[in-house]
């Protein structure tokens, strides 16, 4: 009958020996079987109650259950199963011809099934003894009919079931036959085996013959063992005797030679039901080591370390690994959590006291770190999330959004660059939060974790496709919960670090479960776990009981995760019984407890993985040793782990380097775990470290443990057939290595912790892995590129022009662009290039290269000069240079992370030519430039090849050099070469660069070699040479070379632009041109005009030549021959430009004969723009957009490709190089204006240099790379600057695309918003002596010597005293709803006290009170505008807090008697500038010094006494709203990158804004700036804070003393940390300094840059900062000073772009805001600056005494806004509110939005106040972005600003002229100083 029973698994043992001799060796074999015994479990480890199963009998029909019981066995990791089959059943007459044809079926059915569920049969033929109905036959086994039956027998088995079974047993039992028998019986073997492989010559398996195990040795010493492709061996164990199974399996392996073992059968005796293998005193050690270890065991060191020189699979993941608490730094940045590693480093318990507050600063850095990863060319980045930077606290209410933000833009940015993004959940930085509730022993932490991994995924998962729940969980629970090492430092391994254990995995599976149930379908992702493991062998192979240890070592480390993730959802037996018996023998203090998974928990854990992850880096020996009853691994296991001496040790104390370990133990793996869950196996870590001391980059250590260990991947890929998909290196950087701090370095990259910047550098490592993945592993297959397509195969010759004129018709670009002003020459373009626009770096041979006399290479003439000592600052030379002739990979790195385009470099002649001459051929230096250029391609990247950059061999130098016309045919020659050996690649060639240089620097003035002073005559010899030479090899290509190769040749000129002196004196123009012509001209002329030089040299040179009595002219000239064969010889054009010079027209001398004379030129630079490290090299932008379109306009619209463009700094300037960063930010914009707005045809731009270089003249003093290279450094390590990464982003925009700050929001603001405009009474009201007022401090400021501008003063202002009407008359014409004004505190109440109020000044407000309620305007009053009386001020004014019931007093007045008008009230103005510029700088009135800390504090109690007072006296009767305005710039970190900028931007805005409104909206100063003045002042010496303190009693009164929050702001600073050492002020508190970006266009004011971003970015900051109250802007504009000019266009183009922002912040941030104020209504009296900063909307003509107030264009706009309450969109046009109905008495502009401004300009009034108007249009910034510069009308002329008649222009002339001969003005410079705001 049919029973079902338990099942025994065994399987194949291969002898040690024989996998040493046959690598591909059998897969082990679970075999099951019908195995007589009582009960069998079920899947879930039940026992079974059905029957029990004894064989299987085909005589009868089959019953149903079989198949679902081979289904079962499968599900339990079976791979075959025993079937004996019946002889005489199957032939039942013993005649093979007569078969029981039911039985053949049911064997069949049976052998189907088996395969139809994936086991493998082992078949079995007959036992022993002869069937008796065969005997009566045939007789026994002495009989040979019955040996021969036996074969008939087996034929028939083969062939009918031979195609269904491999592996086969023809007799099983042969140890119950007799000695005669015996023979018989192996002779009938014999012949089935052979019979077998007749039939089945290429069949794996085979067949094999059983005997009982102490039969063993006999059978293997006869020849029966040579007949059997394998041995089969049946046990019977006693489990009554204690004796150990194991040992006895271990003994039988050494018994039979090489052959396979099967322990295939077993008779267990006096066992329990639940007996199995794993018990401990049977099976000591999984199948999986032993078999494991038994295929490695006897390999040799040889064999073992054999380097295997192959490829990885094609689609093999190379990937490189970071952890977030190791790297990213900002520990507390932007509300991350605290960490436990955050509280581990500031208990001082790392190394050297060191934190993990700022590591790497990656938070900060993320397009750094992805240029490392894109230099390394890894497809794949491991990263791990921060937990504490998602959720705060560890739980999903405390969400942080800018900590996902952050991570949204690290994958979006490895997406970005092609990498595929690898996210770990969870690697070891708990949240602290948790860990205070218990951590990973608290059950409560696994739906925490879930929750955090179902965000994770929800967020990140359409982007992260492969995930890491846990990395190393097991160093989680050995060291952070049972050893104490780590955090949280728990010393419990008896309890604590198994409940953790058990915690992660349940915490592991319901994050796999979220992800299957929720995301797979959508997402298609994977998630797996990351496992540490060491690999464990014994430490004396020949015990059995060390070999057993090892394997218990890794059962207790890796097996303790894995096994219930990939086994059965539970635990190792192997732990399971160590730690029971550990339980029993130590009752009283037992070792460890575990805890008990339940059915459902080990269902819901088993296969909760798509792949199996590895963290491996070391080995151990293992031996075996009683552990008692101490806790921990080697306690409870019963083992100890050693190293072997030999073993190379790193700076980690448990790392050795044994990388053979990694291929056994992925061996392992595969066996133990894999065998039946089928998942890839990723090694997620693998690194060693370095110590700090040690070299910093050439860690040639790492380099071999690199290579060995990615070989021993490769095996076990290669050889063993382990599914390995993936390997990562540990770690992208250094970084915070736990406990050891940075004392030791995993990182392929250096980062110099020294530094605040943090700067990363790759070490030798770095190079190596990426060479390792470009190979993908270790074979030499050469890089694959694709060819291009042939484009240029015809020639380009470009047709001839005619000469140019003199001046040249390109004169017509000054008259374009020079008469733009400084807002039309400075605003930013936004767009992109072409697509096809190629984006490059560039170097050069001399200056890189270095290996000055290696493999063959001549010298040049630099090494020549070089040498010579005193030639170069500090004897620098380029012999070594950037070495990178021997640094190749190094230089592609940078190019890669980079991903340029195009790559400019220049071949050394010398190094291919020694001597100059093809006959000197250096092979060496031809496989150099063969490497490069193959490397290049290879990345796509296309090289630029200039065939001579200066480096002239000395051979030829001595031959005559450039002087000598043999070099033209010389040059041919070399040029020749190279296209033949290189053109094949190259499709870019330039023959010289910078001609002009070689010849005016080298041979006129001899600065550079060869050192020629011939300034007269030998440039011009030199630069004839040259031209001939460049159209000779140009020639060369064109007939021998173009249509093979398809490349493009031309010449690299260089140019300044040269800005005439004044642009409207003609002969100043010519002379600019005249300077363009010399020096670009002299090579471009004949070249690509006409083949001879420019008419404008000619006749120079000829004049000054006759002049000096010369018989010729200097200049030689060209045949007709010479300009047909010259001219046309350039396929595009190539510039070089750096800067821009101002000419002037001179009579310069006719002696010395010079170049430079022959000009009559004279050159300066522009003075107001920055200098450069490079003497007479102005960074001055807005000439690269002019010398573009020259080049256009002289040379027939070329193809223009800039080949050098670029900038020097000092070598001080390292990595943060802000002003590259300005250059390449305005120099590329110009070009891109070019490209854009001028249809030039820029096709390319090159910047220089790839990296710091030898710099000729000034050796290595300046660099101008956007790499640093440390020179004093012999491994020469490129670090790359912050410009490589902002030219990164210029490259990969294509441009400057339109950034979301940039785009216009259309859309209105709320129908209440109140629209105002503002003054203050002090500015405006002048009548400083009238009707009773009382003295202000700023009347006795102002009347101070050298205090204001001009020594202006406000005594008259703009006299709105007396004229009230006109302006209430302007407010109505701006169409606002409110208007803001002051008033003066000495004109109400002279003396400062109630004790006499001056009804006089107050009827003054009573009266504007009235205008404005006529004219249906709400007021805004502000009680105090810094006008405080002097007699206050006389006795202290803000310093003495008497000044507090003045205040209240003075308010008191205010409200009584005009608050039943006044809805809306200011208590201060800008306190901020009162208390730090009046009190502090002194530079405003009253002047004091220093004292900035107790006027701030009086200030704030003011304010708060005045809100109290109308809070409690007048709200309730007035209803009015009360506040405070406060100003503050807002702060963008210098270099946003870097963490201290970051920091410092924190300092400034919280010293700024938060000294004011922190207490007022949150109470008390900001914790920052107490914190700070308190350590400071106590360092000082001092008792106590210099910061005044308030009372618990005056924070509970000041806080929350507003209504709203009244906000001025004008512009936004770039901030940086400066120390100042003990300096005991606020500058010196505050410790920040600012700057501001060169491409902010300025105004009047020095302080003020037009920068809208930061409007909204600072709203923003107050809603989130202080609770999103109700925001009025109550000041914002601009200023200019100078000509005054009514078509303000930066003032317009302000308030659209401010106002806009204000709008962004209202409708996409919730910005509570509720009015905007326009700073300010006319221009006035602006305090320090006097009148000579003006902000107003409307011009008052100070030169005529009725002051009108006169509206600019910006006024016509900005009402067009406040009638549209906004900006309406054009697409839903049109709109009446954009044409207003213009006032009667003036005509104000009509305004539109939708792009272009039509304006109706006022110009300046005249004597006789005849207003005359003219039109113009401007454009403004619109979704395309096209920015124009305003056009004059047709006869109309620009005078002071304004666009006039010819005829009224000469009238002001003259009126203007006499004006002048009757009075004079002086102008005082400003003090300098930063005032932050002028409302």
């Amino acid at each position: 009958m049919w029973l079902l029973g338990k099942f025994l698994c065994l399987y194949f043992i291969p002898l040690y020996g024989c996998m040493c001799q046959e690598p591909d060796h059998h897969q082990p074999m679970f075999l099951a079987g019908p195995i007589i015994n009582e009960q069998v479990n079920d899947d879930n480890g039940r026992t079974s109650d059905g029957p029990v199963l004894t064989t299987i009998d085909c005589s009868q029909p089959i019953p149903p259950g079989h198949r679902q019981y081979f289904q079962y066995l499968k599900n339990r990791g079976v791979t075959h199963f025993k079937l004996l089959l019946s002889w005489s059943q199957l032939l039942p007459t013993g005649l093979s011809s007569q078969p029981q044809q039911d039985v053949v079926t049911c064997y069949h059915i049976l052998l189907e099934q088996l395969q139809e569920v994936g086991l493998q049969p082992l078949v079995i033929l007959h036992g022993s003894t002869v069937p008796d109905s065969l005997r009566s036959k045939y007789g026994g086994w002495e009989s040979q009919e019955v040996v021969e039956k036996f074969q008939q027998y087996a034929e028939f088995v083969f062939g009918k079931f031979g195609q269904l079974a491999q592996s086969w047993v023809t007799l099983s039992s042969l140890e119950e036959l007799s000695d005669a028998e015996l023979q018989s019986a192996l002779e009938a073997h014999t012949r089935a085996h052979f019979r077998y492989h007749q039939m089945f010559p290429e069949r794996d398996g085979g067949v094999s013959v059983g005997v009982e195990v102490s039969k063993a040795q006999t059978i293997c010493e006869s020849q029966l063992l040579k007949n059997s492709d394998f041995f089969s061996v049946k046990i019977q164990y006693d489990c009554t005797t204690g004796q150990n199974l194991g040992e006895e399996l271990q003994n039988i392996l050494g018994k039979c030679g090489e052959k396979p073992i099967l322990f295939y059968e077993l008779s267990a005796i006096g066992c329990s039901p639940n007996w199995s293998l794993s018990d401990e005193n049977t099976w000591k050690g999984s199948i999986g080591y032993y078999e494991t270890w038994g295929h490695f065991a006897t390999m040799s060191s040889s064999e073992r370390d054999a380097f295997l020189n192959e490829s990885f699979p094609d689609d093999f993941q190379w990937a490189i690994s970071s952890e977030s608490f190791k790297v990213e730094g900002g520990w507390s940045e932007d509300g991350k959590g605290e960490t436990i590693w955050d509280r581990f480093g500031h208990d001082g318990l790392a190394f050297a006291n060191q934190t993990a507050d700022l590591a790497c600063d990656s938070y900060h850095k993320v397009e750094y770190d992805v240029y490392l990863l894109r230099g390394l060319q890894v497809e794949t980045y491991q990263l791990s999330i921060s937990w504490a930077r998602i959720f705060p606290s560890g739980y999903r209410d405390s969400q942080s959004e800018k900590g996902a933000r952050y991570y949204d833009n690290l994958i979006n940015a490895l997406i970005d660059s092609d990498m595929h993004p690898v996210a770990t959940l969870y690697h070891w930085d708990l949240p602290q939060q948790l860990q205070d509730y218990g951590g990973w022993t608290n059950a409560s932490i696994i739906e925490a974790f879930k929750d955090y991994a179902e965000f994770c995924f929800s967020r990140f998962g359409d982007r992260v496709k492969t995930w890491n729940t846990f990395s190393s969980p097991w160093v989680v629970s050995h060291a952070g919960y049972g050893t104490g090492e780590h955090p949280p430092r728990v010393k419990d391994y008896v309890v604590s670090s198994y409940q953790v254990t058990h915690n992660i995995l349940k915490s592991h599976a319901e994050a796999w479960h979220v992800y299957n149930d929720k995301h797979r379908k959508t997402q298609g992702g994977k998630v797996g776990i990351a496992l540490n493991s060491d690999w464990a062998e014994p430490m004396d192979p020949s015990k059995p009981e060390d070999v057993a240890a090892a394997d218990r070592y890794l059962q207790f480390m890796l097996g303790w995760f894995a096994h219930p993730i990939f086994v059965d959802g539970d635990y190792p037996a192997t732990l399971k019984t160590q730690i029971e018996q550990k339980r029993t023998e130590c009752p009283s203090s037992p070792p460890a407890t575990l805890p008990v998974f339940t059915s459902e928990e080990r269902q819901r854990i088993h296969g909760t993985a798509d792949f199996f992850g590895l963290n491996h880096y070391t080995s151990r020996l293992v031996n075996s040793s009683d552990g008692g009853c101490t806790p921990g691994p080697q306690g409870v296991g019963d083992f100890k782990a050693h190293v072997d001496p030999s073993w190379s040790s790193t700076a980690s104390e448990w790392i050795y380097s044994t990388p053979w370990g990694l291929r056994r133990l992925l061996n392992y793996i595969s066996t133990e775990y894999l065998n039946v869950t089928k998942v890839p196996i990723l090694i997620t870590g693998n690194g060693m470290a370095t110590e700090y001391s040690e070299d910093r980059f050439n860690d040639t250590s790492r380099i071999d443990y690199m290579r060995r260990y990615i070989n021993e991947a490769l095996k076990a890929i290669h050889l063993d057939g382990v599914n390995v998909q993936q390997f990562t290196v540990q770690s992208l950087m250094d970084g915070f290595e736990g406990p050891q701090g940075y004392s030791e370095r995993f990182g392929l990259h250096h980062v110099n912790f020294d530094l605040p910047d943090r700067p990363r550098t790759p070490k030798q490592s770095a190079y190596f892995y990426s060479k390792v993945i470009a190979q993908n592993g270790f074979s030499s297959n050469r890089p694959f590129f694709h060819e291009a397509q042939l484009t240029n195969i015809v020639s380009n010759k470009r047709p001839s022009m005619p000469p140019s004129t003199v001046p040249s018709q390109a004169k017509s670009v000054w008259r374009k662009l020079s008469g733009q002003n400084n807002f039309e020459r400075k605003l930013y373009h936004y767009g992109t290039f072409s697509e096809e626009f190629s984006w490059g770096v560039s170097s050069s041979a001399y200056q890189t290269e270095g290996g000055w006399n290696v493999d063959g290479k001549g010298p040049s003439i630099w090494d020549t000069f070089t040498h010579i000592p005193g030639s170069i600052p500090e004897n620098a030379n380029g012999d070594v240079a950037c070495d990178s002739y021997h640094r190749l990979e190094e230089d592609l790195y940078m190019l890669r992370a980079m991903r340029v385009k195009s790559y400019r470099f220049s071949l050394s002649w010398s190094r291919i030519f020694p001597d100059g001459q093809r006959s000197s051929l250096n092979q060496k230096g031809v496989d150099y430039y063969n490497q490069l250029i193959d490397g290049l391609r290879a990345y796509n990247i296309t090289p630029m090849v200039t065939l001579y950059h200066w480096d002239l061999p000395e051979a030829l130098q001595k031959l005559g050099g450039w002087d000598s016309v043999d070099m033209i045919n010389i040059f041919s020659d070399y040029c020749d070469f190279c296209f033949a050996n290189f053109g094949d690649r190259v499709k870019f060639w330039m023959t010289f660069n910078q001609p002009h240089t070689i010849a005016w620097s080298g041979y006129g003035l001899g600065q550079i070699p060869p050192n020629v002073k011939n300034p007269g005559t030998a440039p011009y010899r030199v630069a004839h040479n040259l031209i001939k030479a460049h159209a000779r090899a140009y020639h060369t290509y064109d007939e021998k070379y173009r249509k093979f190769q398809g490349g493009r040749v031309s010449i690299a000129l260089n140019a300044d632009w040269i800005e005439p002196k004044d642009v409207n004196v003609p002969r100043e123009v010519v002379a600019a041109d005249r300077a363009l012509q010399f020096q670009l001209g002299w090579f471009a002329h004949p070249i690509f005009k006409n083949g001879d030089y420019p008419d404008a040299m000619k006749w120079q040179i000829g004049n000054k030549s006759e002049l000096q009595g010369l018989p010729k002219m200097r200049l030689p000239s060209f045949t007709d021959e010479e300009k047909s064969f010259i001219q046309g010889t350039a396929d595009m054009f190539c510039v070089n430009h750096y800067t821009t010079k101002r000419s002037g027209h001179v009579a310069a001398p006719l002696k010395p004969q010079s170049y430079e004379y022959d000009q009559d030129v004279t050159k300066s630079e522009e003075g107001d723009f920055p200098t450069t490290a490079i003497n007479n090299q102005r960074a001055v932008s807005w000439g690269l957009r002019r010398l573009l379109n020259w080049i256009k306009e002289e040379y027939g619209d070329p193809e223009i490709y800039i080949t050098e463009n670029g900038v020097a700094t000092d070598m001080k300037t390292t990595v943060d190089d802000a002003d590259r960063v300005y250059y390449y930010k305005t120099y590329v914009d110009e070009a891109l204006k070019a490209h854009n707005l001028d249809s030039v045809k820029v096709k390319g731009y090159i910047a220089t240099s790839l990296m710091d270089s030898f710099e000729w003249l000034s050796g290595y003093k300046v660099g101008f790379g956007l790499h640093h290279v440390d020179f004093t450094d012999p491994n020469r390590p490129r670090t790359p600057k912050r410009s490589a990464h902002y030219y990164y982003q210029v490259m990969r925009d294509n441009g400057f695309p339109l950034t979301d700050d940039e785009k216009v929001l259309y859309g209105q603001f709320p129908i209440a918003f109140n629209w105002s405009t503002a003054s203050a009474s002090y500015q405006i009201e002048g009548a400083w002596r009238t009707h009773g007022k009382g003295l202000s401090i700023w009347d006795k400021f102002a009347h101070t010597p050298l205090r204001t501008d001009n020594s202006d003063n406000g005594d008259i202002a703009c006299d709105s005293y007396n004229k009230m009407d006109k302006d209430v008359e302007v407010l109505k014409k701006l169409k606002v709803t409110h208007y803001r004004f002051s008033v003066s505190w000495p004109r109400v109440l002279p003396d400062g006290t109630k004790s006499y109020v001056n009804e006089a000044g107050l009827n003054y407000y009573h009266r504007l009170l009235d205008a404005l309620e006529a004219a249906n305007i709400q007021p805004q009053v502000t009680l105090y505008h810094w006008d405080l009386p002097l007699t206050l001020q006389q006795v202290g004014g803000w310093e003495n807090d008497t000044i507090v019931q003045r205040f209240r007093d003075y308010a008191d007045v205010l409200f009584s008697r005009l608050g039943n008008r006044v809805k809306f009230w200011i208590t201060l103005n800008e306190p901020y500038i009162v208390a730090n510029l009046g009190y502090g700088y002194g530079t405003f009135a009253p002047g004091i010094y220093g004292k900035q800390y107790i006027a701030a504090h009086n200030l704030i109690k003011a304010h708060a006494e005045a809100w109290h007072l109308y809070n409690d006296n007048y709200r309730a009767s007035q209803g009015g709203i009360i506040s405070i305005t406060i100003n503050s710039d807002w702060a963008e970190p210098k270099n946003p990158s870097k963490y201290e900028d970051v920091d410092a931007v924190k300092r400034y805005l919280q010293f700024f804004i938060g000294w004011f409104a922190h207490p007022i909206f949150n109470g008390d100063y900001p914790d920052l700036m107490k914190t700070i003045i308190r350590k400071r002042s106590i360092a000082a010496g001092l008792l106590e804070s210099r910061l005044p303190e308030f009372t618990p009693e005056e924070i509970n009164r000041i806080k929350g003393t507003h209504d709203y929050f009244g906000f001025n702001h004008y512009t936004t600073v770039l901030s940086y940390p400066v120390d100042l050492g003990m300096q005991q002020d606020y500058e010196g508190d505050r410790a920040t300094g600012v700057t501001h970006d060169r491409s902010w266009i300025e105004s009047g004011s020095f302080w003020l840059k037009i920068t809208p971003f930061g409007f909204r970015k600072i709203l923003k900051f107050i809603k989130d900062e202080y609770g999103n109250p109700p925001v009025y802007v109550t000041e914002n504009g601009i200023s200019e000073r100078g000509a005054v000019n009514l078509n303000d266009i930066h003032r317009t183009h302000y308030y659209e772009q401010y106002i806009n922002q204000a709008l962004k912040a209202h409708v996409l941030d919730g910005v509570d805001l509720r009015g905007y104020t326009a700073w300010s209504l006319m221009d006035n009296f602006e305090w320090a600056a006097g009148y000579s900063e003006r902000f107003g909307l409307f011009y008052v003509n100070r030169s005529n005494p009725l002051l009108p107030r006169i509206p600019k264009n910006s006024a016509s706009y900005y009402a067009s806004i406040i009638s549209c309450n906004g900006f309406p969109d054009p697409a839903l046009g049109p709109h009446d509110c954009l044409n207003p109905t213009p006032e009667a008495s003036t005509t104000f502009a009509t305004t539109t939005l939708n792009n272009t401004v039509h304006t109706t300009i006022p110009t300046m009034t005249t004597p006789n106040n005849t207003v005359h108007t003219t039109t113009s249009s401007i454009t403004t910034l619109d979704n395309n972005v096209q920015t124009t510069a305003p056009i004059l009308p047709v006869n109309r002329v620009d005078f002071l600003g304004l666009e006039l008649l010819p005829d009224d222009a000469e009238v002001a002339l003259n009126v203007l002229f006499a004006f002048l001969l009757q009075c004079s003005t002086s102008f005082w410079g400003t003090d300098g100083m930063d005032y932050g705001s002028m409302g």
